[in-house]
């Protein structure tokens, strides 16, 4: 089977942006990316070794409750949700309780509880089918479950977790360590292949749309982009190229011709994936880098990136607040949209050039990256907003919170 391939990367005008990708007359489709994953050499070995060498802070208690269901089965912070991606009717969280549950986003009916958890649940996610779930704790026990049996089919012990994805189109299962290993695994079956990383935590990754590389960046601010069936890295970005201290997020276009990375640096790096060169490199003034300081001092960094898919634009998060949109063909500043309160994550509508945020004040937004205006914001949370997604309609948001609950809200804007 052929690949698409990223063969060039120009940046030009206002009208038309990038060219990233020249297909072939046959495009790959799912099934085939999932054959070829399920062709991979799943060994242990050296195959993969590079031979070159949080607490939010309180806010105030909202004036009111906009979600439509409040899930409350945790007893610690939840730090994480994910919807399936099959019919969106089902969520799964994970907490500071060691607890992760499938519920229904209809009710909050608890299907499962994915027991045996020994740490704070910090991954929890469906595969690309909806039928198996994985769970993921701080000290590195993962379990994956399968949802119409509710039945726990495979688990696995590793360092520290970081990170962890599911492949986009195959029951493969991708894990980033503190010691800086990325794993990969089939699943059920358990075959194994490891990417062996500098010693420092592989603090963030992501599959890219073609099944076959990741993107995974580094404590160190080194970015590696690994070809998942040779083992190898294709392209290492290090030096003035990479980071000047650790990557904490990591975004890939929808082609997969270009991936986006952040930074405590406060430095947003744009990069071809088939060149493996830095194309752009994005930051915004008076935005001061994290520091590490006895006292306490005012610190920033970059804490989501996105691309969106409707414009030649991109989305910066930053944790003093900025909502940041640079315009690619100019590679210029186009909007600031300010928030009350760090920003945790952002995530584009699919099919509109709206844009949504949560933040540390316990608030989920929506932004219009045309104007620059907030089209909207929901609250009820009473402490920080740790992760949310969206639904494919984007007519739902499910939030996990500090304050011990996850949040159902049914978005309305006026456009609907």
């Amino acid at each position: 089977m052929e690949n698409s391939e990223v063969n060039s990367v120009d940046l030009y005008g206002d009208e038309e942006i990038v060219e990233v990708i020249e297909l072939n007359e046959t495009e790959p489709t799912p099934d085939d990316l999932a054959e070829d994953i399920e062709d991979m050499d799943f060994t242990e070995g050296d195959e993969g070794r590079e031979t070159d060498d949080e607490g939010g802070e309180e806010v105030e208690e909202a004036d009111k409750d906009d979600s439509d269901l409040t899930f409350a089965k945790h007893t610690g912070s939840v730090f994480c949700v994910n919807l399936d991606p099959s019919t969106n009717s089902l969520a799964v969280t994970g907490g500071e309780d060691d607890r992760s549950f499938v519920w229904r986003v209809s009710d909050g009916e608890v299907l499962f509880e994915c027991t045996g958890h020994k740490d704070s649940v910090t991954s929890a996610s469906f595969s690309h089918d909806s039928a198996l779930v994985a769970t993921g704790d701080m000290s590195g026990l993962i379990k994956v479950w399968k949802v119409e049996t509710k039945e726990e089919v495979w688990s696995f012990e590793v360092g520290d977790l970081e990170w962890m994805e599911w492949h986009p189109c195959a029951h493969v299962l991708l894990a980033g360590t503190a010691d800086g290993n990325v794993w990969m695994w089939k699943i059920p079956s358990g075959e194994c292949k490891t990417f062996q990383g500098p010693g420092c935590q592989a603090t963030t990754g992501k599959i890219l749309p073609d099944g076959k590389r990741a993107v995974v960046g580094y404590e160190d601010g080194i970015i590696r982009l690994w070809d998942l069936k040779q083992g190898n890295t294709s392209h290492v970005l290090k030096g003035p190229d990479g980071h000047q201290g650790p990557v904490t997020c990591v975004a890939c276009s929808k082609d997969g011709g270009l991936i986006l990375t952040g930074s405590v640096d406060c430095r947003a790096k744009l990069i071809s994936t088939a060149t493996g060169k830095v194309v752009g490199v994005f930051s915004t003034e008076g935005c001061k880098p994290k520091v590490l300081m006895e006292e306490e001092s005012e610190t920033n960094s970059i804490e989501s990136v996105g691309f969106c898919n409707m414009l030649p634009l991109i989305a910066v998060a930053y944790l003093d607040g900025t909502l940041a949109i640079y315009d690619l063909s100019t590679q210029s500043l186009r909007l600031k949209c300010p928030h009350e309160a760090g920003i945790v994550h952002l995530q584009w509508e699919d099919s509109s050039p709206l844009l949504y945020t949560c933040s540390l004040d316990g608030a989920v937004r929506i932004w219009d990256a045309r104007s620059g205006q907030m089209v909207t914001q929901y609250r009820g949370h009473t402490a920080e907003i740790l992760d949310f997604t969206l639904n494919r309609e984007a007519s739902v948001a499910v939030t996990a919170s500090g304050d011990h609950k996850a949040k159902v809200f049914c978005l309305q804007r006026p456009d609907r």
